[in-house]
């Protein structure tokens, strides 16, 4: 696990970081030579040999990032040619080939506007902003597999103003769909997603202007573009901005903000139905069809 940057009170926030090893339950530092800016609220990928890291604020709002190689423990800067304007709080998701980059905001203004980025090229490309979802900072976004889906978010400058649209973002076409409000969770921002391969799960955040908190929410059907609600029995306590990963089949959410203050709490959610099983009738059933088989096919073999 590699972390870096952040909030640490300063006006600039930080450039440092570090490497975390859980076999041997171990840091290491990471390299400050040709490191980013000090900065809070960018964004970082993994592309499966680096961490690229982008955006951010730290006294001014960046379009600058690096690539660091942990093999190296070095870094390499991000073009800033064709980059999209210097932001913060946006969202940035891995394909397979590009980081993509969306939405955000800077000193003034949010932005529905965002770019790609190659790192084999070291080179970005616009994101058409034709059909794409409203202004918006604090949302969420995921990647499929084919296409980014952003959701929710704050539709005013910095913290107001919650959302429930969205928009799922084709790369291979350069083209927005609107995703679905019918029956989605209630707008919010400081919320968190994940794409369980078939499902976008989205779960907590705050609404009323930031001021209170969720412990609800929604799964999106990207085929379909429909909703269903999540179950909130034995839900953790409402929250925003805390963290979300999927195992694999469940939903593991912790930490956060409350309305008790910071939280060192969670939940599992396992609300995506798996493969039906045969149970005792379907066992009986496949039994005796086989005995059945069987039969009929030593009567043939006695018959021959």
């Amino acid at each position: 696990m590699i972390v870096w940057g952040g909030y640490d009170g300063t006006p600039t926030g930080l450039d440092t970081g570090g490497r975390y090893n859980p076999v041997t339950d171990s840091w290491t530092s990471t390299s400050t030579t040709n490191a980013p800016a000090p900065r809070a609220f960018g964004t970082a990928v993994w592309t499966g040999s680096e961490m690229v890291v982008w955006g951010g604020t730290g006294g001014s709002y960046y379009n600058t990032g690096g690539r660091y190689n942990p093999v190296t423990d070095s870094w390499t800067s991000t073009s800033t040619v064709n980059a999209p304007p210097g932001r913060a709080s946006h969202t940035a998701v891995w394909t397979g080939s590009e980081m993509i980059v969306w939405g955000g905001l800077n000193g003034s203004a949010n932005f529905n506007t965002g770019g790609r980025y190659n790192p084999a090229t070291d080179s970005w490309q616009t994101i058409s902003t034709v059909g794409a979802p409203s202004i918006r900072s604090f949302h969420s976004a995921i990647w499929t597999g084919s296409e980014m889906i952003v959701w929710g978010g704050s539709g005013t400058f910095f913290g107001t103003g919650e959302l429930n649209t969205g928009g799922r973002y084709n790369p291979a076409t350069n083209s927005w769909q609107s995703t679905s409000t019918v029956n989605a969770p209630a707008a919010r921002q400081l919320h968190t997603a994940i794409w369980t391969g078939t499902k976008m799960v989205v779960w907590g955040g705050a609404d009323n202007n930031n001021s209170s908190y969720l412990n609800t929410g929604g799964r999106y059907s990207a085929s379909a573009n429909t909703w269903q609600s999540t179950s909130t029995a034995n839900a953790p306590a409402a929250r925003r901005i805390h963290t979300a990963i999927w195992t694999g089949s469940e939903m593991v959410v912790w930490g956060g903000y409350g309305a008790a203050g910071f939280l060192n709490s969670g939940g599992r959610y396992a609300g995506i139905p798996a493969a039906p099983t045969l149970g005792y009738l379907g066992s009986a059933l496949m039994a005796a069809g086989l005995l059945l088989l069987g039969r009929r096919a030593l009567g043939r073999r006695r018959r021959g």
